[in-house]
């Protein structure tokens, strides 16, 4: 009896600074409520509350953004709206100034995977264009500064070929549906619409104090 195979582990990508960033701003808006707090008592944490917009609006907009590759295909959760692309759909994967998902019908920038700027470019080694998918390499073996492995649009665009690579090996996409597939493109109300309630309440608060 034929066991049958598990599937893979959706894999996400999100940048490492995405956390700094993230808490930075977390600390910051509650180091200066904190010393508010001190000074003033309550009517001064009150006064203060406005500040949560600060990690609220970082969580938005750099811990939110993220690549997920799973077996259906690619989602792109950028600020504003959430791309799916599935697998059927892509024709070609691009890294020129981000991640780009190219299909028959429009391209799709990852706002989590820019690619590097000129310090990026001048920090990548040989080790960062070895061993990359396939699909990486140009002409002559070469590699565009936003493949190499150790740059944001690199990594992602590295998670999404070997997936993208692996399922076409094993006979898992239909070329045929290319044309017919559908790409989903949702806007991210939960954000678009919690972010301006959170701050009409926290501004609220502060009449309190």
């Amino acid at each position: 009896m034929s066991i049958p195979m598990s599937k893979p582990e959706p894999a996400v990508f999100r940048p490492r600074s995405t956390l700094w960033f993230t808490g930075i701003a977390g600390l910051l808006a509650l180091a200066a409520m904190v010393s508010a707090f001190l000074s003033s008592g309550f009517s001064g944490l009150l006064a203060t509350a406005p500040l949560l917009l600060i990690p609220a609006v970082a969580s938005w907009l750099f811990w939110y953004p993220c690549v997920r590759v799973d077996t259906d295909g690619v989602a792109l959760q950028n600020p504003f709206r959430t791309i799916e692309v599935p697998w059927a759909a892509l024709i070609h994967v691009d890294t020129r100034f981000a991640l780009k998902l190219i299909t028959p019908h429009g391209s799709y920038t990852a706002w989590a995977a820019p690619a590097p700027g000129v310090w990026g470019t001048h920090t990548g080694k040989p080790e960062h264009v070895r061993n990359l998918p396939g699909t990486t390499y140009g002409a002559g073996g070469s590699v565009r500064p936003g493949d190499l492995s150790h740059t944001d649009s690199g990594q992602a665009a590295r998670l999404v070929r070997s997936r993208w690579e692996a399922l076409v090996n094993a006979g898992g996409i239909d070329a045929d549906q290319t044309d017919a597939a559908t790409v989903r493109s949702t806007a991210n109300w939960r954000w678009l619409l919690g972010l301006p309630g959170l701050a009409v309440a926290l501004f609220a608060l502060t009449g309190l104090a």
